[in-house]
């Protein structure tokens, strides 16, 4: 009998290829939202240090010039923290289309893997009643021969 052959192979074959690209585009925007997320720590990290340097400094006395800088400085902080968090915002949606493709694509590839499966052992029971059917006529040409020659 012939070997197995798959029609949709090639599909499966495509598919999984889809689906590992897909994986890999998952995988850059989750890192991408890590580094946004690290990002905001370090600003907000820095946006407290600032700030308790602010007040200890005026606690000590410091120029009204001075003051105007920390403070100027504290609202360019707050203002890039904000637009971080947009951004975060903006990453964690795109993040989740890409994981709502790679859960598609796995749906898509399961599907056809399930399909190929099925046909695989439907081919199976199929060479296994051939090789019992060869096996019965070997066995009862055997036993025809052994009456005529016995």
């Amino acid at each position: 009998m012939k070997k197995f052959f798959f029609s949709l192979n090639t599909v499966l074959d495509y598919k999984e290829q889809i689906l590992e690209n897909l994986k890999t585009e998952h995988a850059r925007a989750l890192l991408k939202v890590r580094v946004c997320e690290d990002e905001i720590a370090k600003l907000e990290e820095e946006h407290l240090l600032c700030s308790k340097q602010l007040e200890e400094s005026r606690f000590q006395g410091m120029t009204i010039r001075k003051i105007k800088t920390y403070e100027n400085y504290l609202e360019q902080l707050g203002v890039r923290i904000r637009n971080k968090y947009e951004e975060l915002a903006q990453l964690k949606e795109e993040e989740q289309r890409k994981r709502d493709e790679v859960i598609e694509g796995k749906k898509e590839t399961s599907m056809i893997g399930k399909l190929k499966e099925q046909k695989q052992k439907e081919y199976n029971v199929k060479v296994q009643k051939e090789e019992e059917q060869f096996i019965e006529e070997f066995v009862s040409t055997k036993r025809a021969m052994a009456k005529i020659n016995g």
